[in-house]
């Protein structure tokens, strides 16, 4: 992995400002790593990198607070397994449409709703923020590798074509999504 040094960097520092105004705002802090790990784990870049994090992640949350309703309502918990087998597959159902495309974030939406008792006050801000911080992460490390390329080529002896490419920290992906 090329510019690991740089990827690292960035994390490391956005993460600790993530971690404390987390803290300071009573955020979960693990909640926004969750959507911060949407957003790289998802195939987009920038703004539409975001906005499919934010629809997949809280449409998850929807899709738990239907379990957890639904499970409530009935008495017996056969009913409570019969309302997770619909979330289910209405997660993966809901991935036809383009903006809720990503399975995945729709699943860390749901587990998350579950894990923090179904707390969605919580979980809504600070997965929407989450994905803004891999954002952040993603625009800092360019940041970081630009400058890092700018001194290699001005304190370097060897020419322009010795130095690493620029190469970027998400995989380009072409996705064709049928609506």
């Amino acid at each position: 992995m090329k510019h690991r040094w740089q990827i690292a960097i960035s994390a490391a520092i956005l993460a600790a400002v993530w971690s404390g105004l987390a803290d300071y705002f009573q955020l979960i802090t693990w909640v926004g790593f969750l959507g911060c790990t949407t957003f790289f784990a998802q195939p987009l870049d920038g703004v539409k990198g975001v906005l499919l994090s934010w629809f997949t992640n809280l449409s998850g949350v929807f899709w738990a607070w239907l379990i957890l309703i639904g499970g409530a309502y009935f008495s017996n918990p056969l009913m409570g397994y019969v309302c997770t087998a619909i979330a289910t597959a209405g997660m993966c159902l809901q991935a036809s449409y383009r903006q809720l495309a990503f399975i995945p974030g729709t699943f860390v939406g749901c587990c998350t709703m579950f894990a923090t008792g179904g707390d969605i006050q919580s979980v809504y801000p600070a997965l929407a923020l989450g994905a803004l911080l891999g954002l952040s992460m993603a625009m800092f490390t360019d940041v970081l590798i630009h400058l890092s390329s700018k001194f290699l080529s001005r304190h370097s002896k060897s020419s322009s074509d010795d130095l690493p490419l620029m190469e970027a920290h998400k995989p380009s992906v072409s996705v064709e999504l049928e609506q």
